[in-house]
């Protein structure tokens, strides 16, 4: 199967990738505070809670901030900041599958992680088109 893809095209997708990043971990990052998509601190395993030294509210709030500046940093640095949310994306799923809570966010997420990792990919100094 033989595909060519023009520079700007691929430009387009990369900018498009880049651009879902930057919003949606800033906005992920700034409900944890408003709780308006979701109440957030219900996604956490109680195994999860039962470990916390504070409530899963509070720690949805940190988890909020760290979301927020990812987003940021996806903005300003794009290569370092994909892999850092496709890291984190990671680290999510797999909380969720070994405690075998939201198995399907997991999914979700793992999808999502293997998004940016293309992203990253995509950013680096020799794929830059």
């Amino acid at each position: 199967m033989n595909t060519v893809t023009s520079n700007s095209e691929i430009n387009r997708l990369q900018t498009l990738m880049k651009i879902t990043f930057v919003v949606v971990p800033i906005v992920a990052g700034l409900d944890k505070f408003f709780n308006i998509l979701v109440q957030w601190d219900t996604y956490l395993a109680p195994s999860t809670l039962d470990m916390l030294p504070f409530s899963g509210v509070t720690f949805m709030k940190i988890v909020g901030v760290i979301e927020i500046i990812a987003g940021i940093i996806v903005a300003v640095k794009t290569q370092f900041g994909a892999y850092i949310v496709s890291i984190w994306l990671l680290l999510i799923a797999l909380s969720l599958i070994f405690t075998w809570h939201h198995p399907d966010v997991a999914v979700r997420d793992i999808v999502m992680a293997i998004s940016a990792y293309v992203l990253a990919q995509l950013s680096s100094p020799k794929t830059n088109l």
